[in-house]
C-alpha cells in the first residue's frame, strides 16, 4: 500500500537511467549519432528542487518544475513494433528514467513516488516531454510523429533520494494500468471560456 496521498502501488522495473551535462542532440539532426555510451549510468542522485545531480538542466530556474523526465519502456517497444523496425534502444530519447510496468503518461499533473531501496523519490509530473526530430535519426524514420503523445513526462523532483537499475515500487495518487504504457495519451484541449458554455 502507498502512502496516504499516494495509495496506490506498483512494482515496477527502472531499466534506463541517464545523466547528461551536455545536450547530445544540438541543432539539426544529422546523419550521424552522438557519441553518449558515458551518459548511461546505474545509479542516480536526485534532489529536491534541483533534480539529477550532474544533468545538464539540474539546478537551472527555467527546469525546476521540469528537471527530471521519465519514460515507459513500452512507449519505445510499441513504437518499434508499428513501425517494423526490431528493438530500439529507449535511451536513446534521452530521458533520465525509464521505467518498465507504469503508464507514464498518466502521470501528467499528478505526484508519484519511486522507491528503489535507497530513498524515496517524490516527483510531481508536469507537462509532456515532447519527443523531438532527432528521433527520426538516432531510433528510426517515423519515431519523431510516432513518439508523440507517449514521449514521457517532465517532472518536478520533491524530496531527495536515489533512484538504480532494477526493480522499484511506484507509488501514485492516481490509479495506473500497466497494459496502457506504450499508448499515446492525448489531451484535449479545455474549453475556452463564453464558447460553447451555457
Amino acid at each position: 500500500m502507498g502512502s496516504p496521498g499516494r495509495p496506490h502501488r506498483y512494482d515496477v522495473e527502472v531499466v534506463g537511467l541517464l545523466v547528461s551535462p551536455v545536450h547530445r542532440y544540438d541543432g539539426r539532426p544529422g546523419g550521424a549519432v552522438p557519441a553518449q555510451d558515458a551518459d548511461r549510468v546505474e545509479r542516480v542522485d536526485v534532489r529536491a528542487g534541483h533534480g539529477v545531480v550532474g544533468d545538464r538542466y539540474a539546478g537551472r530556474p527555467a527546469h525546476r518544475d521540469a528537471a527530471v523526465t521519465v519514460l515507459a519502456a513500452e512507449s519505445v517497444e510499441a513504437l518499434a513494433a508499428e513501425l517494423g523496425t526490431g528493438p530500439l534502444d529507449a535511451l536513446l530519447t534521452r530521458r533520465n528514467v525509464v521505467l518498465r510496468g507504469a503508464e507514464v503518461e498518466a502521470l501528467r499533473g499528478e505526484e508519484f513516488a519511486l522507491d528503489c531501496g535507497e530513498g524515496v523519490v517524490v516527483l510531481r509530473g508536469g507537462r509532456p516531454a515532447n519527443p523531438c526530430a532527432w528521433l527520426d535519426t538516432v531510433l528510426a524514420p517515423g519515431a519523431h510523429r510516432g513518439m508523440r503523445g507517449r514521449g514521457g513526462v517532465r517532472c518536478a523532483p520533491l524530496s531527495d533520494g536515489v533512484l538504480r537499475l532494477g526493480p522499484a515500487v511506484l507509488t501514485s495518487a492516481v490509479p495506473l494500468d500497466a497494459a496502457r504504457a506504450g499508448e499515446p495519451h492525448r489531451v484535449l484541449p479545455r474549453p475556452r471560456p463564453g464558447l460553447g458554455d451555457t
